[in-house]
């Protein structure tokens, strides 16, 4: 048995995890990959040589970049029984604020809103791909990827398209409290899907101090979209919810460009 790390200096969170099991997931010489968020860090413990996994790894543009490689006597790893449970209880939780927010965005007219449910509707695609792809071959995994990808650009399109509709137009203001409400809520779930995640770790020190890491992007969305909700009601303009939902129609392509590449 050989055990290679790769320092991920893009992994910094567990979507990126879930993205770089399905890249790797079709190659037979894998017996277990090790994840380290915190650090950057992924331990490969593979058969034969490292080239097709380097190969993948680096064609994901995370900064991939091998650090060592030895042979080790290791054959044992960790239970991680409880990983499905928990993936399928942060799915659920994600795509059902994708609902909330979508629904809530449209009625309040917030652009904030409805870019931040697309947000939620990505993190429930690469909890889904890992899920509903288990056990399937890695062409139907690729389809499911594809496809994914595809629809969530096709929205964020929609979405731009409408931004700038709103703002060469006159539009009634978006509700801010709709915006800074819903936006808690989020705020809330955000932190449950965190604790849920760490349930799936080791209680080490290490992982307890990548929970920051682990939502960081998250939080500042919501954040993004409470503060545009109270500059909506101070400023009496619907720009700052423009220039929100922009921002993060932004993060969501970059997402499903990422999510295409395990198409290809």
């Amino acid at each position: 048995m050989n055990k290679t790390i790769f320092e991920i200096t893009k992994m910094d969170c567990p979507s990126e995890e879930n993205l770089i099991r399905m890249k790797l997931d079709g190659i037979s010489s894998i017996a277990n990959l090790d994840f380290d968020i915190p650090n950057r860090k992924l331990t490969v413990f593979h058969n034969g040589e490292i080239d097709q996994i380097e190969k993948s790894v680096l064609e994901l543009n995370l900064g991939g970049k091998k650090i060592s490689s030895e042979q080790t006597d290791q054959t044992k790893f960790k239970e991680t029984a409880n990983q499905r449970k928990l993936l399928w209880s942060v799915l659920a939780i994600n795509f059902a604020f994708f609902l909330i927010e979508m629904t809530t965005g449209i009625i309040s007219k917030s652009m904030g809103l409805v870019a931040d449910s697309l947000d939620m509707l990505a993190d429930s695609f690469v909890y889904g791909i890992s899920l509903f792809a288990v056990g399937g071959t890695l062409i139907r995994k690729k389809r499911i990827a594809k496809i994914a990808g595809y629809f969530q650009i096709t929205l964020a399109i929609i979405g731009f398209i409408e931004v700038l509709r709103r703002f060469y137009g006159v539009e009634k203001l978006p509700d801010f409290w709709t915006m800074i409400i819903v936006s808690i809520f989020a705020l809330i779930a955000n932190g449950i899907c965190l604790y849920l995640l760490q349930m799936s770790k080791s209680k080490e020190e290490a992982h307890m101090k990548a929970s920051m890491i682990f939502t960081s992007n998250d939080i500042i969305i919501n954040l993004g979209v409470i503060f545009a909700g109270l500059l909506v009601n101070w400023l009496n303009s619907n720009l700052p919810d423009l220039i929100i939902g922009t921002i993060v129609f932004v993060l969501v392509v970059q997402g499903a460009i990422r999510i295409l590449k395990l198409g290809k």
